[in-house]
């Protein structure tokens, strides 16, 4: 997922929040799936065998870890979102050199990308933000 940045405006983190909000959706509509399964699991077992309950109950602590997970994900993501777009507004219309010194130039935006915030620069050459990176 690529979201280009001129600025931090509310439009660019609007997208972000809808993007967490469609992955959230999602991890809902997983756990509205197990406990459809659940339930059909209970209907359809065995009544002279039933399944025993702490198995039961390991199963929804289980599934109830693996939401949880799911949601410290969800927030981890968030938090690096803002980090990424906070970079990016330090940067924009600022000098950059690379630590190696084979790339400078004047920031024209940012991209924010799973793989963290790529400055663009006038001249059109791509640089990840990142350590010993020089801004001046």
């Amino acid at each position: 997922m690529t979201t280009a940045i001129q600025s931090t405006g509310s439009a660019s983190t609007a997208e972000k929040i809808t993007a967490s909000k469609t992955d959230a959706k999602q991890a809902s509509l997983d756990y509205d799936a197990f406990l459809k399964l659940l339930v059909a699991q209970m209907q359809n077992q065995d009544p002279l065998n039933p399944t025993d309950a702490t198995e039961q109950l390991s199963q929804l602590a289980s599934f109830s870890n693996v939401e949880q997970s799911i949601k410290v994900n969800q927030k981890l993501e968030s938090m690096l979102t803002l980090s990424s777009l906070t970079q990016a507004d330090a940067v924009i219309g600022r000098t950059i050199t690379t630590a190696d010194g084979t790339a400078s130039g004047v920031v024209k935006s940012v991209d924010v990308t799973d793989a963290g915030a790529i400055a663009n620069l006038v001249d059109g050459t791509r640089v990840l933000l990142g350590a010993g990176l020089k801004v001046q």
